[in-house]
């Protein structure tokens, strides 16, 4: 782990999608083969509270544990593929480029977020992405979770609270069933920095790597922990921008510019073979800079016109981005966009129209309301 970082804590998320029958949005975007899981937070937890939000959380020491070299394959990487080279201008994301060694950690960082990830979705959702033995010999598809039989229903809710009272104990209970983490499922997807300053973070500030997971099989079972999570949701990209724009549920700004990302994809195939090409190319280390306007605030993101030079990573220089003009004024006299335009919690809309880096793809051009400032995109 990195104890040099002051600002921010490093953590791990994991977007999980999983097949099912072709079926209708609410709206019409066409028929989407899958669904994505959503887990809702307890209204009493100190960050976004009761907001639906991908599994997750912190990366604890347990993660780079050198017990996990006695499991995994021995290699540097623990078998998963190189990231090429960053394209010229561009660098690797902080979280990743770090070198682990110096800071004393046998595992790769590469190596610690994806089994955080798969832990927290073991101990927020109950789901396990196992593979027997020491893992695939390559990527051959999309994955599939531990069969429930491996685990009956009364061993896998002890385990699930031993993990979650100590995270060593997902270790423990690899060996116990002779599985390792699917860490080569999981394709690197985005990593997004907690802007400076956002009320509703409660004061803490992440610096979190994105996760795709595809499953081919149809949704797991997943339950809730009456602890951090209060309930569980499958949804479709559409559908869950629907639910927001409907009031049904809110979550942030990220995992909204990530469903309409998602809304490019209505076919699991299609994604996953995106995504695990894609992802050895890397991602860009993302910290929106608010922009507070008088009808609401802006999320600027990097590339944008309105994006600072030098920003303000830690917030120690007190910059404060301000404007009397409405959100609206602001889109019609831009013309370089890269930016989520908040209303309210249930009133986001994602505007970009920038080429996308790392051979990714921009989001879809999705409000969740029904205004419309796309006459210059």
């Amino acid at each position: 782990m990195n104890w040099r970082l002051r600002h921010w804590r490093e953590a791990a998320t994991l977007l999980l999608a999983a097949g099912t029958p072709a079926r209708l949005p609410r709206r019409p975007l066409g028929p989407f083969d899958y669904e994505v899981l959503l887990l809702q937070r307890s209204s009493r937890s100190g960050f976004v509270p009761s907001a639906h939000v991908f599994p997750g959380g912190l990366v604890e020491p347990a993660d780079f544990s050198a017990d996990w070299l006695g499991l995994l394959p021995a290699s540097p990487q623990c078998g998963l593929g190189l990231v090429r080279p960053a394209p010229l201008g561009s660098s690797r994301a902080p979280l990743f480029a770090t070198e682990r060694q110096r800071l004393g950690s046998p595992l790769p960082g590469e190596v610690a977020f994806r089994i955080c990830a798969i832990r927290e979705t073991f101990e927020e959702a109950g789901i396990l992405l196992l593979v027997p033995g020491r893992g695939p010999a390559a990527d051959s598809g999309p994955a599939s979770p531990l069969p429930a039989e491996r685990l009956p229903p009364a061993e896998l809710s002890e385990w699930r609270r031993r993990v979650q009272g100590d995270p060593g104990c997902f270790l423990q209970l690899c060996r116990h069933l002779g599985c390792v983490p699917n860490i080569w499922a999981l394709h690197e997807w985005s990593n997004w920095l907690t802007p400076v300053g956002r009320a509703e973070a409660g004061g803490r500030r992440y610096d979190t790597a994105f996760y795709l997971c595809c499953l081919e099989q149809r949704p797991p079972h997943a339950s809730q922990d009456e602890q951090e999570v209060t309930a569980v949701l499958w949804s479709s990209p559409p559908e869950a921008i629907e639910r927001l724009k409907s009031q049904e549920i809110w979550f942030p700004p990220p995992q909204f510019y990530e469903f309409c990302r998602l809304c490019n994809f209505s076919s699991l195939c299609e994604l996953h073979k995106f995504s695990s090409d894609r992802a050895l190319e890397g991602c860009e280390r993302w910290m929106p800079v608010i922009l507070t306007a008088s009808d609401g605030y802006i999320q600027i993101l990097p590339g944008d016109e309105l994006y600072p030079e030098d920003p303000d990573y830690t917030g120690e220089k007190k910059i404060i981005m301000s404007t009397d003009k409405k959100a609206e004024d602001l889109m019609k006299e831009g013309s370089v966009f890269h930016r989520i335009v908040i209303k309210n919690i249930n009133n986001l809309a994602v505007y970009v129209n920038i080429p996308a880096k790392y051979k990714h793809i921009n989001p879809l051009t999705i409000n969740s309301d029904c205004s419309d400032y796309n006459s210059k995109l």
